[in-house]
Formats: structure tokens, C-alpha cells, sequence
């Protein structure tokens, strides 16, 4: 107790530093995943998905970033043992924080696109380890994540190769492929508005402690779906045959019919992202500010003020804006050759995989699902249309996501506790 009162000001400043690392890191990867489709695809150029991300996902991250934020992280590990001395649970949120941070800085300055959610959680357990015994860690959780690993971009890929299939089949094999973009891609468009819009509210309202059920959910998301229907409708009746373009590609009038639809979908996903993922950053981050604001009490659950929120949007913003290109060129280049029609299926696809995980509590990583959704969009194309090298790099950085995330963390651990103990 008498370290926690002694440092306590040196505790906040430290865990604002390393909350903000950790969310430069997320908006430099997690972000710059959702919005590679979109630009590797041709549908916005990376200026206009800065941008874009900027604005909705600092908003998602401010209005939906949560007011109540547990604690201790998918309950990967009980702090239960640290009552008489809280000042181990701050060295180990501050460790994992910065320890996140720096693998998240060196995946995305390698072009990989690994998960946040388990960068955090590798750091974590590494903490809790060396910090706590290792009963404190709840293996079974772990275990889901490693199953993740193979489900979530399983289920990403089948449902984008569906999907492309689809698009293949009432547009791009019909004669006329232009008129048949114009009349299936308003109901396309309203999937995405959905589909999207069922992700805000599902993974959103939730940090707002707003239930809305899945009767409400689903209701409201049709609203929205219909909405999205009229708008994107009128934008898509705009769109004029290109002739000229279509002796060299036969399908270039129906991409320039599929581009905006791209728009849509990458302002919903960056306020969906900033909505669920800055807790990521900023939950640690309130764990720290709840033990020194109480005097040592541990809590498993802490108000969090707006300025905090802010802190994480503005982060993730800082990340995208000074590296999230790399990624971003990874995901829309990399993987498999995108247009508009195979990064719109990827983006509604991956989309759609997170709605089913949120209800039913499959422990999933939103990076996993967009590049098993890209992945799923090329193989429709043939195994020959896909990157194995590069997917094989991917495949690599996360298996190694949370043992390196957890090595730097126990590291970071013994500095700290060798600093203020």
C-alpha cells in the first residue's frame, strides 16, 4: 500500500504513456486491417481511408468506447492473491501494456497483421507467471485462443468464397454483367448495412451497458439496412456504363457499380473498431487508475472518464496516420489481388463472422477473420491466386504473438518491480 501511495502520480503517468503506446499500436494494425480491403481493393486511396478512419473511428472509440471497462482482460488471469500488495498488479498492467505496444510496433512495421486482443492477452499471462504463480492464469481461455487461430479465419474464408460465389453468379456471369451489378447491388448494399450496423450494436452498445436484445438488435439493423438500401441505391443508379473500359476488362463498369458500396462499409467498420477494440488499450490502462485512485484496493471493475477514451482515440488515430500503411498495403496487396467486387465480399464477410462470434461467445480475432475472408475471396479464384509465402508470414507472426507478447511482458515486470520496489 505505502508504494502505491509514495508513486501513485509516477503510476497514472506512466500507464498514460503506455495506454497510449499500446493504442498507436492498434490503430497502426487493427485498424489499418479494416481499411486495407478498401484501399488495396481501389475503392478509396489511402489519404480517404485516413481519413475516413480518423474521424469514425476516434468517434466510435469516444461515444461507444465504454463507461464501465473490466479490469482484468477476458479473465486471463486472478489478481485475487494481490490484496496485500496491489502494487504488483500495476507493475503487471503497465508491463503489458508496454509490451503489446512494442510487438504491436514491430508487427505492423513488418506489414503483419496480428491480433491486438491476443497481444494484449500474451502479455498477460507472461505477467501473471512470473508475476502472480502460474494458477493465477486461466488456461481454458488460452486454449480457445488457440483454437481461434484456426476457426476465425475458417469461418471468415468460407463465407467471403460463398459470397464471391454469389456475385459471380447473379452479376458476373450474366449477360449483361453492368445491368446485373445495378439491379442485386442495392440488396447488396443492404447487407452491409446490416450486417455492419449489427456489429455497432452488439459489440458497441455493449461497453455503454445498453442492452438492447437481439429482437431490437436485429430490428434496428434492418432500419439501417433499408436506409443503406435507398442511399447506396441512388449512388449506384449514378454510375455510367464504361464502354472504352470494358474492351480491355469485360467487368469494369460493374467494379466502378461496387466501389461505393467499399465506402460504406469502411466508415461503418472504423467506428465499429473504435467502439470495441480501444478497451483493448485503455482496459489495463483503468486498472492501474482504479488501484491508485483507491489507495490499493483491487477492483474488477472501474468507471472510465471521457478524457480516458479520448486518450485511446487519439492513439489509434496516431497509429493509422504514421504506419498503418504497411498493413494496409499487406492486406490489400499482398494476400491476393483485390477489385471492389472481391474486397467488398471480404469486408461483409468478415463483417458477418464477428456478428455470429458475438452471439455465441466464440472467442475470435477480428484480424483473423478479415485475412481468412481475403484468403476465401482469392481461392474462389483458385489456390493460385493467392500469396502462400506471405500468408505463410501471417500465419507465423501469429503463433508467436502471445509467447513474445508474454516474454517482454515478464521482462518489463522484473524492471519495474526492480525500479519502484
Amino acid at each position: 500500500m505505502e508504494i502505491i501511495v509514495t508513486y501513485g502520480p509516477w503510476f497514472i503517468g506512466l500507464a498514460l504513456i503506455a495506454g497510449l503506446y499500446m493504442t498507436w499500436g492498434v490503430g497502426a494494425n487493427d485498424l489499418a486491417n479494416a481499411m486495407g480491403t478498401s484501399v488495396g481493393a481501389g475503392a478509396l486511396t489511402v489519404r480517404q481511408a485516413i481519413v475516413i478512419a480518423a474521424v469514425f473511428e476516434f468517434a466510435g472509440a469516444v461515444l461507444a468506447g465504454g463507461s464501465v471497462t473490466s479490469t482484468i482482460r477476458k479473465g486471463i488471469i486472478d489478481p485475487s492473491g494481490l490484496e496485500a500488495t496491489p502494487e504488483i498488479l500495476v507493475y503487471g498492467m503497465l508491463a503489458s501494456l508496454f509490451s503489446a505496444g512494442f510487438w504491436l510496433m514491430i508487427a505492423s512495421a513488418k506489414g503483419w497483421p496480428v491480433s491486438t486482443t491476443h497481444s494484449i492477452i500474451g502479455a498477460l499471462v507472461g505477467f501473471g507467471l512470473v508475476g502472480i504463480g502460474t494458477s493465477s492464469v486461466q488456461w481454458g481461455q488460452i486454449g480457445s485462443i488457440v483454437a481461434s487461430w484456426i476457426i476465425s479465419p475458417a469461418v471468415g474464408g468460407l463465407l467471403a468464397f460463398l459470397l464471391m460465389h454469389s456475385v459471380r453468379k447473379l452479376i458476373l456471369n450474366q449477360e449483361d454483367p453492368f445491368e446485373a451489378a445495378r439491379r442485386w447491388g442495392p440488396y447488396y448494399v443492404f447487407l452491409v448495412g446490416f450486417i455492419i450496423s449489427l456489429v455497432t450494436i452488439t459489440k458497441g452498445l455493449k461497453h455503454l451497458d445498453i442492452d438492447l436484445g437481439w429482437t431490437l438488435s436485429l430490428l434496428l439493423s434492418a432500419g439501417v439496412g433499408v436506409l443503406t438500401f435507398l442511399v447506396g441505391g441512388s449512388l449506384i443508379k449514378r454510375q455510367k456504363r464504361d464502354q472504352k473500359a470494358e474492351e480491355n476488362f469485360r467487368f469494369a463498369s460493374v467494379e466502378k457499380v461496387f466501389a461505393p458500396m467499399m465506402i460504406f462499409t469502411a466508415c461503418a467498420m472504423a467506428f465499429a473498431h473504435g467502439s470495441n477494440d480501444v478497451a483493448n488499450g485503455i482496459g489495463p490502462l483503468a486498472a492501474v487508475v482504479s488501484v491508485v485512485q483507491s489507495g490499493g484496493a483491487i477492483m474488477q471493475e472501474s468507471a472510465l472518464p471521457i478524457w480516458v477514451l479520448m486518450v485511446g482515440g487519439l492513439g489509434i488515430v496516431a497509429g493509422l496516420v504514421t504506419m498503418g500503411y504497411r498493413v494496409m498495403r499487406t492486406i490489400g496487396k499482398r494476400i491476393t489481388e483485390l477489385t471492389p467486387t472481391r474486397g467488398f465480399c471480404a469486408e461483409l464477410a468478415a463483417a458477418s463472422t464477428v456478428v455470429l462470434a458475438s452471439g455465441t461467445g466464440l472467442p475470435v480475432s477480428t484480424t483473423h477473420i478479415l485475412v481468412g475472408a481475403v484468403m476465401g475471396v482469392g481461392l474462389s479464384r483458385g489456390v493460385g491466386a493467392l500469396d502462400m509465402k506471405m500468408i505463410g508470414k501471417i500465419v507465423t507472426s501469429w503463433i508467436i504473438t502471445l509467447p513474445i507478447a508474454g516474454a517482454v511482458a515478464a521482462l518489463v515486470f522484473f524492471i519495474l518491480r526492480a525500479l519502484f520496489g
